[in-house]
């Protein structure tokens, strides 16, 4: 063996030392993405407090105030939908999966694309500021992957960073990370990208990814603190936790399926079939009448079903809340009624929220005093469990939005009970059915126009055949 001269050692430290730097360059912009996606995040936070803030204090000052901000407001925002951003309806996370099931081609990018998925922003905010039951954190997962696809795509064009990331890749990066920003809950989107983004499609874990969704949840508390969502919670153990854990977990995951299963059906089901067509051609007139009924369940709740209900839920958590008869029935109502009416906004917060309700119910139905936070937590995590049938995602999102790591057991069991209960009133998760419409309809549209397209080129091909060809 010829001993090594200084000029090979000198190439070869050389090529380490170029991969090295091409592998700090991929993880620094890897970095940049993901603090995008945080600070979109944190702004649509910002805008979001300030909404519900000024409609609850609006909606106090003025009783009549909801009467005339929710109908007219719920028109408008259905018309600007449908009109500028068609693909932002809804909560935000069908759409990534139904993006992520997409074949490799450019409809994958049509349920995130940028320009229009941004005005899921603006068109939120204008639901929380009239008073819609909806909330902001799946939007922020929609955002969030066509955020980190926008500047894969920027990045890749120009030779930087990403060439061994698929676009799958970035989509569960990005929404992973938009939900850990939102939250300020890092672990939560990790648990939330396996076992939500990743049930239906195969994703390759790369490490990158977590790096991502960590990242992201990082900068979030880098800048807003490592604070939970909900403060000022403090709960231990009650005596005979499993009598508690399963009653509230069937209770919320009978609520739940009914929940989900009502969202999937939509409003068009209570009419009869040969009078459906009418809800589908008039989607503002029926987004009026929804705003009508919600308007009504405020004026009867005290304002108590407006927005997410996180002032609601915060004060159950703290054990301070006196809630009125029937007001889990009517939230449940208002966002059930919320998501009918076709505007951009989640069912994620107002989960949380009618779970906290349910849970209050059964302490004060059952006289417990001492404790009723810790039944309030538990309802929480199984319903939101038995809605979206997701109960890792469930237990580590309320224990990191709540600081009860010494509950994390319990708020396990109780949403595995829930979601078992949920699938015999709703089979199918509701993010993965609707996921799956999305999809069907993407499928649809580019079938459409490769029909329209063959026959536009059809004439003109006729008309460049020599004539003695032509029929």
């Amino acid at each position: 063996m010829k001993p090594q001269t200084w000029s090979s050692r000198f190439a070869r430290r050389l090529l380490k030392t170029r991969r090295l730097s091409r592998q700090t360059a991929s993880l620094a912009y890897l970095l940049a993405g993901a603090a995008l996606v945080a600070l979109t995040a944190l702004f649509f936070a910002k805008l979001a407090d300030y909404a519900l803030t000024t409609n609850l204090m609006l909606a106090q000052k003025y009783p009549w105030f909801v009467w005339t901000a929710l109908p007219p407001g719920l028109m408008l925002i259905v018309w600007l939908t449908q009109k500028f951003a068609p693909h932002a309806v809804g909560s935000g996370i069908p759409q990534v999966i139904a993006s992520i099931a997409l074949p490799h081609s450019h409809q994958k990018k049509r349920l995130v694309a940028f320009r229009e998925t941004l005005l899921k922003i603006p068109l939120t905010f204008l639901g929380m500021l009239a008073g819609a039951s909806i909330g902001r954190e799946g939007p922020s997962v929609q955002v969030g992957a066509a955020v980190m696809s926008a500047w894969g795509r920027w990045c890749r064009k120009r030779g930087l960073a990403f060439q061994s990331l698929r676009e799958n890749d970035l989509l569960a990066a990005g929404a992973a990370g938009g939900l850990a920003a939102a939250f300020n809950a890092p672990l939560a989107g990790v648990v939330f990208a396996i076992e939500e983004l990743g049930r239906a499609v195969l994703l390759r874990w790369e490490r990158q990814i977590f790096i991502g969704i960590l990242a992201a949840g990082f900068v979030q508390v880098a800048i807003e603190g490592n604070n939970p969502h909900f403060r000022s919670f403090y709960g231990v153990e009650l005596k005979n936790m499993l009598p508690w854990v399963a009653g509230g977990a069937v209770v919320c995951g009978i609520a739940g399926g009914l929940f989900a299963r009502l969202l999937l059906k939509g409003p068009a089901w209570l009419l009869p079939e040969k009078h459906r067509g009418l809800l589908r051609r008039h989607p503002v007139l029926l987004a009026g009448v929804i705003g009508l009924l919600l308007a009504a369940l405020a004026t009867l709740t005290g304002n108590q079903t407006l927005g997410t209900g996180y002032y609601e839920a915060s004060a159950a958590l703290r054990g301070t809340y006196d809630a009125p008869p029937a007001i889990a029935a009517a939230k449940w109502a208002a966002t059930v009624l919320s998501y009918w009416a076709g505007i951009p906004g989640g069912v994620f917060t107002p989960s949380l929220t009618i779970g906290a309700m349910i849970g209050q119910h059964i302490a004060d139905l059952s006289g417990l005093g001492v404790g009723a936070n810790v039944v309030v937590l538990l309802c929480m995590t199984a319903f939101l469990s038995a809605a979206t049938q997701s109960p890792l995602t469930s237990s580590v999102v309320v224990m990191e939005m709540t600081g009860s790591q010494s509950l994390l057991f319990w708020l396990l069991i109780g949403s595995l009970i829930a979601a078992q209960v949920s699938r015999r009133f709703s089979p199918k998760p509701f993010y993965h059915a609707v996921g799956q419409r999305f999809k069907q309809r993407i499928e649809a549209e580019t079938a459409a126009e490769e029909k329209a397209a063959k026959q536009a080129a059809q004439p003109a091909d006729a008309a460049q055949m020599p004539s003695e060809n032509r029929p």
